[in-house]
């Protein structure tokens, strides 16, 4: 039995330019979504263990983000946390929205050892998750950087190679990165699967590959 299916955000420009490449490819419409949704649907058979990075511009910018985020995830089948200083305008956002706040209290990374206190906030998503992939978003990793980026991407190394289920967000504002050096904006991007750029209300994927000489002369 078929069933009709509501998309979001699905406006008239869009429908228009598939009507377009369904009627160039001789296809229906039906059949473009439906194979989409069976090839997304096959993926999540597969344990995703995403680690992204979002390089933002200002409070105001991440505030919409995890605003459109939360409307997304509110159908419970994700834990939904976060962690970072208490005097961030996003964490205090997030415990509004009642996202689980994996932060260790006192909040005092600084004056442990950064690795060890990162891997209580690790350790206690997976003990609260109970199994439920996770969406996390980190704000520590960026307070962290401000005393010792060198030490954040060290923490991100080291967290690449152990992912949780799920999604996991490391966030930085961009002003902090200004002044680092070329060498560890290469390393921190190396340990993400992706880069996002989020300004205002737009959110950019950067498509890092390394090249040969002779693509700069290429189209």
């Amino acid at each position: 039995m078929t069933k009709d299916l509501s998309i979001r955000g699905f406006d008239e420009k869009t429908h228009a330019k598939l009507n377009r490449v369904a009627s160039q490819k001789g296809v229906s419409v039906n059949a473009i979504v439906k194979d989409l949704v069976d090839k997304w649907l096959e993926k999540q058979d597969q344990v995703r263990k995403k680690h992204d990075l979002i390089l933002y511009s200002d409070d105001e910018s991440m505030s919409w983000l995890l605003k459109s985020i939360d409307r997304f995830l509110n159908d419970g089948s994700w834990f939904r946390t976060f962690c970072g200083p208490p005097s961030y305008k996003s964490v205090k956002l997030l415990k509004k929205l009642d996202w689980f706040d994996s932060t260790i209290h006192p909040y005092s990374p600084e004056s442990k050892n950064f690795g060890r206190y990162t891997a209580q906030i690790v350790d206690r998503i997976v003990k609260e998750s109970h199994n439920k992939p996770v969406c996390w978003f980190d704000f520590v990793i960026e307070n962290i950087s401000n005393s010792s980026l060198k030490e954040a991407i060290h923490l991100e190394s080291q967290y690449d190679e152990n992912r949780l289920p799920g999604m996991t967000f490391c966030n930085y504002r961009l002003d902090t990165l200004l002044n680092a050096g070329i060498n560890d904006l290469m390393d921190l991007f190396s340990h993400h699967d992706q880069v996002f750029i989020l300004k205002d209300r737009e959110l950019v994927k950067m498509h890092i590959t390394k090249e040969g000489v002779q693509k700069l002369l290429l189209d």
